[in-house]
């Protein structure tokens, strides 16, 4: 593995200049790609764009969405009007160590670009959601993909893991949660083109369509005594878990994160359902 390099990933280092490098070279291929090799169109990208820019000072953002390919981040923001080359605007994004972070050279890379690595099936209190939860505690945007792995069946959203939530529940200050959902970027990117193996570069003169949907609105208040309430009679074999902050044990844990992702995931599915039919009018 590349190491931790998270000095890499601060905006000190080197006084910003690799990040504002890195950050203006990947935003001007995600621009190349969405707009001038694809026809990208966004459906209310004015969410998007005024959460990014006037959200109430200290107030976190955490946008997630489905994961149709390898290139969905950082293409999805490559849109006309998205400010791809302000690297104080940018991302942070949860991205896999075995892909992102498997030498030197990427790690490195991938950190000057904002990314956090996660370990797939390390669990909710691995080392690095921790870095996470620090970024959303100084007020900043965070990308997840809470399916947690490409899938490019035109099929419902699946069963989200609990990273996303227990950063909600867990972030000092209440994220602002916008879901996103895209289709066409598995044309863009599809995994088995050729010998069951991706294109060498993206393809061209694809459609793709990004819809940005309204905040989540979540009663957490009343989903934690729920959750609460439910875990009471769990019988459930327990990982271990420190509780919260709020005094939530590992079995009520269990419960509201579940809560917190099966309503994440009702709200995309029917964004899904809204992009597909959007798709089938237009064909």
């Amino acid at each position: 593995m590349g190491g931790n390099m998270e000095w890499a990933g601060s905006a000190k280092h080197m006084r910003g200049v690799p990040r504002k490098i890195v950050i203006g070279a990947v935003g001007l291929f995600a621009k190349t790609v969405a707009n001038l090799l694809n026809y990208t169109h966004v459906h209310n990208s004015h969410t998007l764009l005024r959460l990014l820019r006037s959200r109430p000072p200290g107030v976190p953002l955490i946008t997630v969405s489905n994961h149709m390919s390898t290139l969905d981040d950082p293409v999805m923001w490559g849109f006309k009007g998205f400010p791809t080359s302000d690297a104080k605007l940018a991302r942070w994004a949860l991205a896999a160590e075995d892909i992102c972070f498997k030498n030197t050279v990427l790690s490195y890379f991938f950190r000057l670009g904002k990314c956090i690595p996660i370990t797939r099936g390390g669990g909710i209190y691995q080392k690095h959601m921790n870095e996470a939860l620090d970024r959303l505690s100084g007020g900043e945007w965070l990308h997840t993909f809470p399916e947690g792995k490409v899938s490019q069946e035109d099929a419902p959203i699946r069963r989200l893991k609990w990273g996303t939530a227990s950063l909600i529940v867990r972030s000092p200050v209440t994220p602002i949660v916008l879901p996103i959902v895209h289709r066409g970027f598995e044309k863009v990117m599809p995994e088995d083109y050729l010998f069951g193996r991706r294109p060498p570069f993206p393809l061209c003169n694809k459609k793709v369509d990004i819809f940005v949907g309204d905040p989540i609105e979540f009663d957490l208040p009343k989903m934690k005594e729920m959750a609460i309430s439910l875990s009471r009679d769990s019988s459930l074999p327990l990982i271990g878990w420190p509780s919260t902050t709020g005094g939530l044990d590992e079995p009520a844990q269990r419960y509201l994160y579940t809560a917190i992702s099966d309503q994440i995931r009702t709200v995309m599915e029917r964004l899904r359902s809204l992009s597909k039919s959007h798709s089938e009018l237009k064909s």
